[in-house]
């Protein structure tokens, strides 16, 4: 029973870690068909500001955590303006757009490893300490987490299905061209989308040190887990990918203990591989139809 517990625990960890990993990506691809690869790059950003707004500025760790959100919500706006906007009518967007949000997060990696370098720094808003329920131990970094996911979930649910700014949103992935003649501001939403998703990242990328360390390429390996959860859910299906996520978290803790992390990866390929071959459009996509 404590070990049920403890992968239990472990799981949705990881399951919450991941879901604010992918809700922005999710997000950005759901409302304008755009895949951004510097996703990781953007957590890497979210983490170090926290860190330097922390231990350079003395600002508090809410503070510190809040200043680093808003850095990464306007680098995502900047994508907008700089890189997604002037690619918008251009054929092959979903292309170009790969390709120039891979070099744009390279650059970002590149800037962050001059500006900190290279050695692994703690992250200062790490909480420590734990307590036991029902004979299994549980940090209290696990619980904040979870706590927090939970929160972010629920307001970006709130955002997308009672707002107005949600249902223009929702309208501009659904059909642009309708969107823009019922009065919608593409630009303004697809600036806020991507705003949006720099700041989950920076939360993303905070949450991620927070249980390891920083370094300048941190960003790779949950942006990679980000991605294949979205391929599970749905390119593009924010509610499904929640939901993917908490699963690929409960999958991998069951296969670290049972069988060894370093075949964990290898069986959530396989499964992306057998969920692909089920389900082309992944377990909660349709084949036309809104995406949000």
């Amino acid at each position: 029973m404590d070990v049920l517990l403890q992968i239990l625990a472990s799981g949705l960890t990881l399951g919450a870690v991941y879901a604010i990993s992918t809700v922005g990506l999710a997000l950005v691809f759901g409302a304008m068909n755009m895949l951004n690869m510097s996703h990781g790059a953007l957590m890497a950003l979210g983490g170090y500001m926290a860190w330097f707004m922390v231990t350079g500025f003395g600002l508090p760790p809410v503070a510190g955590m809040l200043a680093a959100v808003l850095v990464c919500a306007a680098v995502g706006v900047l994508i907008y303006l700089l890189i997604a906007k002037p690619m918008l009518q251009s054929e092959g967007f979903e292309t170009r757009i790969f390709i120039a949000t891979i070099g744009f997060g390279a650059m970002l990696e590149s800037v962050i490893l001059m500006a900190f370098g290279p050695q692994p720094k703690p992250q200062p808003l790490a909480v420590q300490g734990g307590f036991s329920l029902a004979g299994v131990h549980l940090p209290i970094q696990n619980l904040l987490i979870l706590v927090l996911s939970m929160l972010l979930m629920a307001a970006l649910a709130l955002l997308l299905q009672k707002s107005r700014i949600g249902r223009a949103i929702r309208a501009t992935a659904q059909n642009r061209d309708a969107a823009r003649l019922m009065g919608v501001r593409i630009g303004v939403v697809y600036a806020l989308v991507l705003g949006i998703s720099g700041g989950l990242a920076a939360i993303s990328g905070i949450t991620v040190s927070s249980l390891s360390s920083l370094l300048p390429n941190m960003g790779g390996d949950p942006m990679l887990k980000a991605f294949i959860i979205c391929v599970v859910a749905g390119l593009g299906r924010v509610p499904g990918s929640v939901i993917a996520a908490l699963f690929i978290g409960l999958f991998e803790a069951v296969v670290q203990y049972t069988i060894g992390v370093r075949f964990s990866f290898a069986l959530l390929l396989l499964l992306v591989i057998v969920v692909l071959i089920w389900k082309p459009q992944g377990v909660f996509g349709r084949q036309q139809g809104v995406r949000l």
